[in-house]
């Protein structure tokens, strides 16, 4: 297949380009989906979405009119579901679609084996036999596991400590076996922790900010000192659109702001941007088992690519939580009925 890209001239028609996102209804799908839409004009996307805990129709409602826009509820694990989907075509699939909480995975890890490595195998098998142009794996940075020190580049070897970590690394493993096996066209991204709207109230942005707005403590893990890299999540929708466009098929991509704080450092700002005080509103608690200390990738090949960060992360977490303080209304039934 060699480096086929979206710009070949094949594919640079103005009308008639259609995309598959598998997922779109969570949080860095819909933002992927709104950013293609505004900024490619003769773009068409077909949204697949199992409409878990996580997927929520109302973070596309402003698109239900968008005749460019199209919703199929269905599981990635269901082929049937996926072939219907793929039906009128497609020109590349973008898989978001995944079971992406640690804590959840620690309980419940059979769920995420089911999505993140048999669901990207159903897909794979899809885009095979229809023939699709281009499969983006979208993928994160813990399949590297704990790095204390350094940065992970692209060409290491996975080593995850989560089941989530491990059912994300056997998704991208697949990709990688498919490309070798059959010559599918895949691409994967591994992308650090990202914030912005729209974040379902569990991750550590998103749950902290929700519950500084509601006035309780926010659940620090262990002493705090775990390091983690925040991006902005336009950023990173932005980076796997240019990794669809400009990448080169059968590689691997970080994705990272390379702006690291520690969770300690990340619970004083969401402190300070919500006027809350670290002596009445942080519950240091157990840390988790097998918890990582530190993530940090190498995004240098990306870069080289021609993307980089464009909203600086003071500037997008204040962003985010005008966000959640301006929409109650999208957060609090999620946080009345949280699974």
């Amino acid at each position: 297949m060699g480096t086929r890209r979206l710009q070949d001239p094949a594919m640079r028609k103005p009308r008639g380009m259609r995309w598959l996102v598998t997922g779109g209804l969570g949080f860095i799908g819909s933002h992927f989906i709104r950013l293609g839409l505004r900024e490619r004009p003769g773009l068409e996307i077909v949204n697949l979405d199992a409409v878990t805990y996580a997927g929520n129709p109302l973070n596309l409602r402003d698109l239900a009119t968008d005749p460019r826009y199209r919703f199929v509820k269905g599981d990635i694990c269901d082929a049937d579901a996926v072939r219907n989907a793929l039906s009128d075509g497609a020109d590349a699939v973008v898989n978001f679609a995944a079971e992406t909480h640690v804590d959840r995975s620690i309980v419940a890890p059979e769920a995420f084996l089911r999505t993140d490595a048999l669901g990207t195998q159903v897909l794979l098998e899809a885009v095979r036999e229809v023939g699709i142009p281009r499969y983006l794996q979208v993928s994160t940075d813990e399949v590297y596991g704990n790095v204390p020190q350094g940065e992970s580049h692209e060409s290491d070897a996975v080593a995850p400590r989560s089941p989530y970590a491990a059912s994300k690394a056997a998704g991208d493993l697949l990709a990688l076996a498919y490309r070798a096996t059959y010559g599918t066209p895949v691409i994967v991204t591994r992308g650090c922790n990202t914030y912005g709207p729209y974040q379902y109230p569990e991750k550590i942005v998103s749950l902290f900010i929700t519950n500084l707005l509601e006035d309780r403590p926010v659940p620090l893990y262990g002493d705090g000192l775990q390091v983690r890299d925040w991006l902005f999540v336009e950023d990173h929708a932005r980076a796997i659109l240019h990794v669809l466009e400009h990448g080169s098929i059968g590689e691997v991509y970080n994705v990272s702001a390379q702006g690291p704080l520690s969770n300690l450092e990340l619970t004083h700002r969401l402190l300070d941007e919500c006027g809350r005080a670290i002596e009445t509103h942080v519950q240091h608690v157990a840390d988790r088992p097998g918890h990582d200390r530190r993530y940090a990738v190498n995004s240098a090949k990306l870069r080289a690519l021609g993307w980089e960060p464009r909203v600086p992360f003071d500037k997008g977490i204040a962003m985010t939580v005008r966000w959640y303080r301006e929409n109650e209304s999208w957060w609090r039934p999620l946080k009345a009925v949280a699974p």
